[in-house]
This record gives C-alpha cells, sequence and structure tokens, in this order.
C-alpha cells in the first residue's frame, strides 16, 4: 500500500501526514506512520480537546496528582490516598459488548493499580437506547455480563452506577467505567522513565493481533455500516492474569524495586514507551523481536499497536532487574526486557538488529492541538420555547406515579447489580440502590462515598446547564451519604468534534462542568474524552459523566436513602419550582424531549449540601434521598419500597399537584427524621438558609398523599421491581 493510501486507512489527515515529515525531515517509514497513528489519534492525543480542558480547575490542598498521569490522587488523611478514573469503552462494546465491557473493566483498573494502589471499587455509568429495540437489549445484556464477568474474576466490587435508556444512544451505546483504589501516600508510583540506563520490562500476556488500530480506528471515527467488520479490532480480556498483575506489581512497589509503571491500554507499546519516555524528559531503545507473541508472523507495526490486554511495561535498576523478574516468576508471569531509557528525546525501535523507527518520544506523545469551529446549535432555539404548562395534566395520579416507577430511566436497576459481586472485599458498607456508595478505609475511621451522574437529557437541552447540574447532582448523591465531596473524575462523551455545533456542544459542557468544579471546590483529577459517538450522522446526546468522590470523617456518619422506621417525620429539604422542562414526566405521558431544564442557583446547592453533612454527622438522619429524575412523587416511593416503609404525606403550595409531585428543581433532599431530633435539623437548616418543608410521617403499608392518591407498598415494589426485567425479557412490546 502507498503511504499516502497508508495515512489515511490509519486516520490521519494529509495536513498530519506533513507535519510527520517536517518532525522526522523525511518520509516516516509504514512501522512511524503506525505509531504516529495511534499516539495522534483523538483517544490519545486529546487534539481536538486540550485547549477546552485547560479551563478546568485541577488543583487543590488534597490533591497528589492532577491531569497527565494514569490517574488521579486524592489525599484523604491518615497517610492514605485514593486514586481514581473514569473512562470509556463505548466503540469497542457497540462491535463485541460483552468483551468490549470486559476489556474496559481491565484497562480501568490498571489505571489504578498501575499508580500503585489496590483497586477496590468499580462503578459503570451506562447509556443504551430504547429496550423496545432488540438489539438494545442484546447490547445491554452483553454489556453487564462484560462488567460482572471480568469485575468478579477480580475480586472488585461494582458497588455503584447509573443507565440511561435514551433513543439518542439507539446505535451507539456508552460505556464508561470508574475504578477507585487506596494505598499509603507514599507508594504512589508514576509512568516517567527518567533515568537513563534503566531497564523497561514488559509484563503479562503475550502479544497478539487483537485491537489492532482500536484508538484510531474505532475510537476515534464515527460508526456506520461497516462497523460490524471491526470485530476483530475488539480485544479480549483474562482477568485471571491481571489479577496476578495486581499481586505482582504492588509487590514490586511494596519493595520499592520500581523507578517507574505504565499499563499497555489504547496504543499499546507505542504509548507505552513514548509516554513514560517523554514524561520522564529521556528517549528509549526497544528491542521489539523480543516480544512474546501470541501470533505468528506478526510484523514490527502490529506489535506496537497491539492492544492485547493484561500487559504492563516496568522500569527498574539494571541492579533490581533480577529481584523484578524473580517475582513474576513467583506469581506466574511472564517478563521480558526488551528496553533500555537512554539520554536525549528518540525513541529506537530495533527488529532483529536492525533499527526499524526512530522518532523524538516528544512529538509521538504530545501530538497536534487543534482549534475547532463551534456553532450554537439551531435545535436549541426550538426546544427552549416549548411550554410544558400547556399539557393536560394526567386524571389520576396515584397511576401516574406507578407509571413513573415503571419506566425504563426510574425503575429498579436490581438486575443489573445483581450480577455484579459488590461486597467481595468486605468494604462495602452501602449497597448499591441508595445514592452513594460508601466504602470503609481499612485501618481508619472514615469512608469514602463514590457515585456517578450525568442526565444527557439535560445536556442535550443546554450544555453548559446540563454539565453544571451533572457536578450538583453528583456531589448532592455524595452529601446525601453523609460524605463532604472532595474531587472529581469525568469522562465527557460527545460526538463528532469537526461538526461546529458539536463541538459547541462540548465548549459549553466544559464551561459548565469548570464553573461547577469551582463552585463546590471539587477539583478535577483527570477523565477521558469520547468524541466520534455518532452512527450514520446522528450523534449522541452530549454527556459529560461526572465521577465524584466524597470523604466521611467516620463511617458510623454514613446515611442511606430508604426509609427505615415508622413514626420519622418526613421533611423535604429545598424549594420546589414549576420546572417540568426535560422532565422524564415529560418523556413518559407526552413523549418530549423539550423545554428548558431545572434552574441551578450555586448558593442553594451548596446550603443545601452543608445542611445534609452536618445533620449526618450530628445523626440526626434517619435516611437522605437526592431529589432527581421523576421529582418528590419517585423519591418518596423510593425511599418507602426499598426501606419497606409506607409514608403519610400533604403536599402544601400553590403549585398544580403533578407539578409539584413530578418536577425535577435542583437543590432538593427528601430526608427523614426522629421526632426528637427535628428541632435540631430546624436549626441546622435554619442556619444555613436552607429551606425546610415537614410533609408528613413515616409509617403503614402504602404512599399516601392527602387527598390526592394511596398506593400500596406491594403494588409499587412489584412495579419498580420488575419492569426492568420485563423490558429486557420483551414482554412490554
Amino acid at each position: 500500500m502507498a503511504l499516502a493510501e497508508l495515512y489515511e486507512e490509519l486516520g490521519l489527515t494529509g495536513e498530519e501526514y506533513e507535519r510527520i515529515r517536517e518532525i522526522l525531515g523525511r518520509e516516516p517509514n509504514n512501522v512511524e506512520l503506525g505509531m504516529f497513528s495511534v499516539m495522534w489519534s483523538e483517544h490519545c492525543s486529546y487534539k481536538s480537546s486540550k485547549e477546552q480542558l485547560r479551563k478546568l480547575p485541577t488543583e487543590g490542598p488534597r490533591i497528589l496528582m492532577g491531569p497527565g498521569e494514569n490517574a488521579g490522587v486524592v489525599d484523604i488523611g491518615d497517610g492514605l490516598a485514593v486514586v481514581f478514573k473514569l473512562e470509556s469503552h463505548n466503540h469497542p462494546s457497540a462491535v463485541e459488548p460483552f468483551q468490549g465491557a470486559a476489556t474496559g473493566v481491565g484497562g480501568i483498573v490498571r489505571d489504578i493499580f498501575t499508580m500503585g494502589a489496590r483497586p477496590i471499587a468499580g462503578l459503570d455509568p451506562l447509556r443504551f437506547g430504547s429496550l423496545e429495540s432488540p438489539r438494545t437489549r442484546y447490547l445491554f445484556d452483553g454489556v453487564v455480563a462484560g462488567i460482572a464477568s471480568y469485575g468478579n474474576c477480580l475480586g472488585i466490587p461494582t458497588v455503584a452506577g447509573d443507565v440511561y435508556f435514551e433513543e439518542a444512544y439507539e446505535e451507539n451505546p456508552l460505556i464508561n467505567v470508574m475504578c477507585a483504589g487506596i494505598m499509603p501516600k507514599d507508594r504512589l508510583i508514576l509512568g516517567r522513565a527518567s533515568e537513563p540506563g534503566s531497564v523497561g520490562i514488559l509484563i503479562g500476556s503475550s502479544t497478539g493481533r487483537d485491537g489492532i488500530g482500536g484508538v484510531s480506528v474505532l475510537a476515534s471515527q464515527e460508526f456506520d455500516e461497516t462497523s460490524a467488520a471491526k470485530r476483530p479490532s475488539v480485544q479480549v480480556g483474562d482477568p485471571f492474569t491481571e489479577k496476578l498483575e495486581i499481586e505482582a506489581c504492588l509487590e514490586m512497589l511494596d519493595r520499592g524495586l520500581l523507578l517507574g509503571l505504565q499499563d499497555l491500554g489504547g496504543a499499546g507499546l507505542t504509548c507505552a514507551t513514548c509516554e513514560t519516555a517523554e514524561r520522564g524528559g529521556c528517549g528509549m531503545d526497544v528491542d521489539i523481536s523480543k516480544v512474546p507473541q501470541r501470533e505468528r508472523g506478526m510484523e514490527p507495526i502490529e506489535i506496537m499497536m497491539s492492544e492485547s490486554q493484561e500487559r504492563m511495561f516496568a522500569l527498574c535498576s539494571e541492579a533490581d532487574l533480577p529481584e523484578v523478574l524473580g517475582i513474576c516468576e513467583k506469581w506466574g508471569l511472564d517478563a521480558t526486557p526488551l528496553a533500555k531509557v537512554t539520554e536525549g528525546d528518540t525513541l529506537r525501535l530495533f527488529w532483529e538488529g536492525e533499527v526499524v523507527a526512530e522518532v523524538p518520544a516528544s512529538a509521538l506523545a504530545q501530538g497536534p492541538e487543534y482549534h475547532r469551529d463551534a456553532e450554537r446549535p439551531s435545535y436549541l432555539d426550538e426546544v427552549a420555547s416549548f411550554d410544558p404548562g400547556r399539557l393536560p395534566p394526567p386524571e389520576d395520579l396515584g397511576g401516574a406515579v406507578l407509571r413513573m416507577l415503571g419506566s425504563a430511566n426510574i425503575c429498579s436497576r436490581r438486575w443489573v447489580y445483581e450480577q455484579y459481586d459488590h461486597m467481595v472485599r468486605v468494604n462495602t458498607v452501602v449497597l448499591p440502590g441508595s445514592d452513594a456508595a460508601v466504602l470503609r478505609v481499612k485501618g481508619s475511621r472514615r469512608a469514602i462515598a463514590l457515585t456517578c451522574d450525568c442526565n444527557g437529557r439535560y445536556c442535550y437541552l443546554d450544555p453548559r446547564l446540563g454539565a453544571e447540574i451533572a457536578v450538583a447532582e453528583s456531589a448532592r448523591n455524595v452529601a446525601c451519604s453523609g460524605a463532604v465531596p472532595i474531587a472529581l473524575t469525568n469522562c465527557l462523551n460527545f460526538g463528532n468534534p469537526e461538526k461546529p455545533a458539536i463541538f459547541w456542544q462540548f465548549c459549553e459542557s466544559v464551561e459548565g462542568l469548570a464553573e461547577g468544579c469551582r463552585q463546590l471546590e471539587t477539583p478535577v483529577v483527570g477523565g477521558n474524552v469520547s468524541f466520534y459517538n455518532e452512527s450514520f450522522g446522528e450523534a449522541i446526546y452530549p454527556t459529560p459523566v461526572i465521577g465524584m468522590l466524597g470523604l466521611l470523617e467516620d463511617e458510623d456518619n454514613r446515611v442511606v436513602s430508604a426509609f427505615k422506621r415508622e413514626g420519622d417525620h418526613v421533611v423535604l429539604l429545598g424549594d420546589t419550582r414549576d420546572e417540568l422542562g426535560g422532565s422524564e414526566y415529560l418523556k413518559v405521558f407526552h413523549a418530549e424531549v423539550a423545554g428548558k431544564p431545572p434552574s441551578l442557583d450555586w448558593d442553594s446547592e451548596k446550603a443545601l449540601q452543608k445542611c445534609l453533612v452536618q445533620a449526618a454527622a450530628r445523626g440526626l438522619l434517619t435516611s437522605a434521598h437526592d431529589l432527581s429524575e421523576g421529582g418528590l412523587a419517585v423519591a418518596l416511593a423510593e425511599a418507602c419500597i426499598i426501606g419497606g416503609t409506607g409514608a403519610h404525606v400533604d403536599l402544601v403550595g400553590v403549585l398544580p399537584p403533578h407539578v409539584t409531585l413530578f418536577s425535577e428543581s435542583q437543590s432538593r433532599a427528601l430526608v427523614s427524621v426522629a421526632p426528637s431530633m427535628l428541632a435540631d435539623l430546624q436549626d441546622v437548616a435554619g442556619d444555613l438558609g436552607v429551606p425546610l418543608h415537614v410533609l408528613g410521617t413515616t409509617g403503614g403499608t402504602a404512599l399516601e398523599v392527602k387527598g390526592l392518591f394511596e398506593i400500596g407498598l406491594d403494588d409499587m415494589r412489584d412495579v419498580y421491581e420488575t419492569s426492568l426485567e420485563k423490558m429486557i425479557a420483551g414482554a412490554h412490546h
């Protein structure tokens, strides 16, 4: 194949090809071209997003490592740190759902132990098309099975996540995966080759042809009719090898043997060698004929582009090499010394004694940077002018509540999380189904809270406001559990950035994200941008998923969302406004995705979160539940169902009853409180200026809203807990 055809096939532009020639001062050969194609892909180089991402706040007193390494690191006190990150495996999962999702889990877990942390928890924010589509049901089933299989085999509990079903994700599901780990602060290791003369070792699985061109072909192009043919580009996972790698790498770090550690994810060995060299300000000589191969006759370009899973690249001194190899042997892992760190900036590849590539590591690793055109999409005026107030309210409010509880975006996710082992390692103290997962930190009184959030519908209607709400809601979920939000990671999922309307959505979302982080003092420690989430020219909703980390000083102060006992006061913190735009109610009853999303007042939001955290620390709350999709009606019903306790409430106010029940106004939480504690809660809320409304009491076997409806707990539970399984079985069609 001529070089001109090859660079196009590899996803490079003519302009990029000329730039490569300039950098090298000559024509690149096919190995060099392959390396540039993967490193300059959108997935690896962030060439369209770098400029915007600089707007995000990334520093704070707790931040030990922000963006730029494999994962972010946050100080939680007691000499301990949390390492966490969120990223995507969207395109591979659309092609091969089980392996795409499984290897997504494998990749994010490697990012965590690469920094020196033991992975303790996984989360899975997922987005699919309508469950009426057989293809969606196939993808959903395969993805959940893939996440369960890999996570369960590794012994890492999947503790939280979310799932939304919207037509916009029909052809292009979003499979985002998050992992968090804990480590002693002083075990932090970076992916850097900074000592000339040190040795680079490839550890783990042998290298095959799986995943070749994954980042340049699968992750950086739109989907079309040819996408199914890209199935060979999806890697195959082996969690048992990864489990051994975790133990071997942590043992080497405990013994102080490693100078640097990097996983082989997107762009494989190319990425691992050039990024460690560039970060460390060094060059590297690599003998790729030593790479253990799973398949015969592999060419140098295939070896460098392969994305075979469960491979690590470790750096150690010559003196420590025998001990490193001994630990790998003890854990049954292949380990091959094949690289030498050098002075300068040159990455040189050798194949059977011959130099087959010679490129500046920094040019590969830094990649180009583009300033894309951005233009506000025309659809926004139309959707913003929609007035939900002109639609007729439901005649039967009790029936409406049941219908909402059975909607795909609200009904119980039990079918998903029951496939996951969420108790392994026995750190999980708040299980899936509450607002946030809470995990104890062994050897400490502390606990961490984790959650992920993003309402893509809000972001479609107003990308900036939608992103702000995603930050606010993820922090509010953490606050409802009693934890203080301290830092976040993100996975920014968008369509084709070369289209001005899509890039505008991206820029606006980043502005919203930055504002939310500033307001809540939750810096961004890292994340991922996933572009080209389009199929047949149709883009997904802009979906900036937020993964939030919260800290509880004492795990005994944790709070869950369920009503726990009879006779407590049911209290609404925050005010409800006439805000049905972009709501689940509007979609379920009127098939509309339109209107303005709910407004967000940061002072009210911060006051509410402080109120929740202070009340939890003082032991005032029996339960706390964030109000989001479905509003007050759904929050009440969920608290009753999960706790097995009814409630009797009275909706006082001037809004029409269906608006009070289903409005998705922000900065609200539903709490329950013992009668003896109510005055104290009123004091805390009063001091912070948080509106407090006593709605009624818990008890009985029904949810009764005075003068409007009464629904039995069993009836609510039956709809809430069985709807998803019925939809997956196709029984609703």
